[in-house]
């Protein structure tokens, strides 16, 4: 009898991974969307931008500044993201990260449990 190897193929439209093109512009831009969108939902800095609004009777120029400052460390969030991708590999980013993350729920822990 002989084992039943199964067979790998590529197709076409399928990425490897680490390939610079791993993803079309309309699947990456729709997923930093809807990733974002929801992350930002309901937190603090809407919460503040609601204030700023109701206070200043210009939801226009509020709007204005609250995007300016969004594309503005969402540009340092990028470069800062695209500088250290050139330096460290993808397997120590996430390993750092993960850390980051760890770290900063503990302390938020911390805080709740304290208080």
């Amino acid at each position: 009898m002989t084992a039943i190897e199964p067979v790998e193929k590529e197709l076409p439209e399928q990425k490897q991974p680490g390939n610079k093109s791993s993803g079309s512009f309309t699947a990456v831009l729709t997923s930093t969307f809807i990733t974002i969108f929801f992350a930002e939902m309901g937190d603090k800095t809407q919460l503040a931008t609601l204030l700023i609004s109701a206070e200043s009777q210009s939801p226009w120029v509020v709007f204005a500044g609250a995007a300016a400052a969004l594309i503005a460390t969402s540009l340092l969030g990028v470069l800062l993201g695209y500088w250290l991708a050139k330096r460290l590999s993808p397997k120590v980013l996430d390993i750092a990260v993960a850390i980051l993350l760890l770290v900063i729920s503990g302390l938020l822990l911390g805080d709740v449990v304290g208080s």
